[in-house]
Formats: C-alpha cells, structure tokens, sequence
C-alpha cells in the first residue's frame, strides 16, 4: 500500500504525466469506461455537484488497440445512468493531447465528427513545455465549424507566452490552469476584457510543483483582479481530491469567504458550455440554494 501511495508523489510536472501515463494504460477494455464514469459521477454528486464536464483523451486508447466507437458508447451509458440516479448532468469534452501533434488531432476530430453524442468542446493537454499551441491552430478552427467549444492546457508547464498563443492562434473561450498569467499584467487585462475564463486547479498545481504551496496560488488574486476564474479539481483520482476539499482549501488557505466561494461557484455556471436556458436554470437554482444558507446560518 505504502508502494501505490509513493506512486501517486509527484516529482514534477513530466513525472505527473509518466504516472498518468501509466495509469491510462490498464483501462484495458472499452466497457471499463462506463464504470469509470457512472463513478466518477456518483463520486460528483456526493459533493453536491450538479453539472461536470468530463475530460476524455481518446488518442491514449486507440493506440493501445480500443475502439473509439465502443469507448464513446459506454461513457455515454454512464453518464445516462449516472444523470438518472442522481440528477447530475454532464458534457464530454475531447482532450486532443498535444503529444501526438496536429494531424492526429485532425484524426480525432474526425472520429468526433462522425460519432460526437455528448461531445461539446474539445482541448490540448499534455506536455505543454515541449508542444506549444499555435500548431493546432488549425484543427481548432475546424473543431469551431464543428460546432465545438475550445479549451486549452495553458500557462501550467510553461509561460505567459502559451496562453498568449491559446488566445490568439486557437481563439480558445477557457483556459485550463492559467497559472502563468498572474506574471504577465497586459494578459490579465486581456483575459479580464475578454472574458476568457481560467479552470484555476489548485491542489493540482501544488502537488505537481507549479506552484510553491496553496497561499502561494493565485486563484486569490485572480478572483480578485476580476477573471472569470473557477476552481476544479483537475484529476480527481490522480489528486485524491474533490470539489468539497477543494473549496475548504480555499477558505483555510487563501481565505475565500463562503460568499466568495458562491461567487467562483457561479463563475463555474457561467463559464460552462450548458446551453443557455439550463445555464440559466443552473444559476438560478444556485442562487435559491445559496438565499436558503445564508438564511438558515444567519451568514
């Protein structure tokens, strides 16, 4: 046990994506998938969870010989089954992992053209220090005739720079980490006038040493220099974490206060890519819920 344990401290960013790597590799069957999410949202739901837009990186299995067909179908089973035992909604979105490079991101997106239920953004994670944005700038102006939201990893393994490229080469509306944007001030104005929105992950960021510790992120300053910021949990299971922890985190360390935390909260509603009428809903129901605590606590 203490073995698994040590497995999961990372040294570094690279070493994270090894042992993600090798985590991937024993999904050895399409119909793991199913389990995989139905969990995952479960897991969701018991932090009271309502909508999760789930990362799926098909290019990892396909080349380990899994069909994508078979591998959509089932996450697609699970999140029906999850939805209709607990009421949590969720979306897929396609990480094109930026490893593989431009034409097999061309490759996936066709795969996605052809069967896409569920599917509604598409992304480049990976190894961002070595495979910068702006050669999938193509395949992002594809995915947008598509019909598809765009994300991408940017401004965790390397500079300003990336998430400049994002903005400008790939037209991205979020962008996940952003972390490197709090040293560039003529790109926080951009972000702030733009309304590009930052999925700031901060046990992530500690725990693979983008950042120093958890008062040392700058989620705080963000939230408070006015981006469209919410906080994630990154990889759940990779982090042993979850989006309870993730704001008492916050609160203990950077002294978000309940209602601040509300407010990334509704960031989190209105950056996410629901159609318009259920976002709507979403955020009124947040707003019902959050009247409802301040009044049983007197807060």
């Amino acid at each position: 046990m203490e073995d698994v344990k040590a497995l999961f401290k990372y040294r570094d960013f690279t070493h994270f994506i090894s042992i993600y790597t090798l985590v991937d590799d024993h999904i050895l069957d399409e119909r793991h998938f199913e389990r995989i999410t139905y969990e995952l949202l479960e897991s969701e739901a018991g932090c009271h969870v309502r909508y999760v837009e789930l990362s799926f990186s098909p290019r990892d299995h396909i080349r380990r010989g899994l069909d994508y067909g078979e591998m959509l179908d089932a996450i697609n089973r699970g999140r029906r089954r999850a939805q209709g035992e607990w009421g949590i909604k969720s979306h897929i979105r396609v990480d094109l992992v930026r490893n593989y490079g431009p034409e097999a991101a061309m490759e996936t997106l066709d795969l996605v053209e052809a069967e896409g239920e569920g599917v509604i953004s598409i992304d480049i994670g990976g190894s961002e220090d070595r495979f910068p944005p702006k050669p999938f700038a193509e395949a992002y102006r594809r995915a947008r005739e598509m019909g598809l939201h765009l994300v991408a990893h940017a401004g965790e393994a390397a500079g300003p720079e990336s998430i400049w490229d994002a903005v400008r080469h790939l037209g991205v509306e979020r962008i996940g980490h952003g972390v490197a944007a709090i040293r560039d001030p003529e790109l926080m104005r951009y972000l702030r006038e733009r309304g590009v929105a930052v999925e700031a992950c901060p046990t992530s960021n500690v725990l693979i040493g983008i950042v120093p510790s958890l008062e040392e992120h700058p989620i705080r300053r963000f939230y408070d220099y006015g981006l469209l910021v919410s906080a994630n949990t990154d990889d759940p299971s990779m982090f042993n974490t979850d989006m309870n922890r993730e704001y008492l985190r916050l609160h203990r360390h950077l002294g978000f206060t309940v209602e601040e935390l509300f407010r990334l909260s509704l960031n989190a509603v209105e950056s996410s890519f629901l159609p318009e009428g259920e976002k709507e809903e979403l955020r009124e129901s947040f707003l019902g819920e959050y009247r409802r605590l301040m009044g049983r606590h007197r807060l």
